[in-house]
């Protein structure tokens, strides 16, 4: 299962959506900024726990947390994913 904690006006996050999609990688979005009252509330949270501040884009693939635009990384968590 592949998740990503992005911001819509991001271009880092963008760039890891663009990578997943050339990859033809299935993976949810979650877009902090356009999510509303407890939902925003949630995902900020939910990434805070998982990388301990706010940033962005965080990329989850099974139990791997890749924060920031990280290619290489991804690819690696991509071959090893369940």
């Amino acid at each position: 299962m592949v998740k990503v904690y992005s911001l819509s006006t991001c271009p880092w996050c963008k760039k890891v959506k663009k990578f997943l999609d050339e990859k033809n990688v299935d993976y949810e979005v979650v877009d902090v900024d356009l999510a509303q009252g407890d939902e925003q509330k949630q995902a900020l949270e939910e990434v805070e726990k998982l990388t301990g501040k706010r940033a962005f884009p965080v990329t989850v693939i099974d139990d791997e947390v890749i924060s920031g635009y990280k290619e290489d990384k991804i690819e690696e968590a991509l071959k090893n994913e369940a």
